[in-house]
């Protein structure tokens, strides 16, 4: 493998930057990628990870958020991996899929039966 062919799959391997954020309400921002990806990321599980994200639970202090280095941060430094927040938004896109029906589609509906 070329010095070439390695950069570009490292380059490949780097995870989506944030472009976009969009406070929804509560601990939600709706995140935006440079490939297009979206989708509303609920953050109230890293309340009470540690010193740095507990400011946060101050819903004022919250909606600070900004876009910096790729990803969502607060002034207090406190920030998300830009992949984990890929995973929570593909995560969200999958749960709205379409899901597949249990049965084929060319077996008969059922009838309903009256009782006399």
């Amino acid at each position: 493998m070329t010095r070439r062919e390695s950069l570009l799959r490292e380059i490949d391997d780097v995870p989506d930057s944030v472009t976009a954020i969009e406070y929804r309400g509560g601990y939600v921002f709706r995140v935006t990628f440079d490939d297009g990806a979206s989708g509303d990321v609920d953050f109230s599980e890293y309340l009470e990870l540690g010193p740095v994200f507990f400011p946060l639970r101050d819903l004022s202090y919250f909606r600070q958020a900004r876009i910096e280095g790729g990803t969502i941060a607060w002034p207090n430094g406190a920030d998300i991996a830009p992949e984990t927040l890929d995973e929570k938004v593909e995560a969200a896109e999958s749960a709205h899929a379409p899901v597949a029906r249990d049965k084929p589609a060319t077996q008969p509906p059922r009838r309903r039966t009256r009782k006399p």
